[in-house]
């Protein structure tokens, strides 16, 4: 269960990547800069976060399984 949920985050963070990195070949000034840095740079920041703690709870499940068979 865990597995689907990581990678349809890592999927959607790759596009998104790839949608802003096509955006700022037609958006390349300051402002860019800072959309960046205080939008892009903190949620990616947060989805590693988040993967972190996806794979951290999912070990935690494997061994609460295998210690009830």
């Amino acid at each position: 269960m865990t597995s689907g949920c990581k990678n349809r985050l890592l999927g959607l963070t790759k596009e998104l990547a790839a949608d802003w990195a096509a955006t700022k070949d037609h958006w390349a000034d300051a402002k860019s800069q800072e959309f960046e840095k205080r939008f892009i740079d903190d949620l990616m920041t947060g989805v590693n976060a988040a993967l972190t703690n996806i794979d951290s709870l999912e070990r935690a499940l494997h061994k609460v399984r295998d210690d009830c068979e």
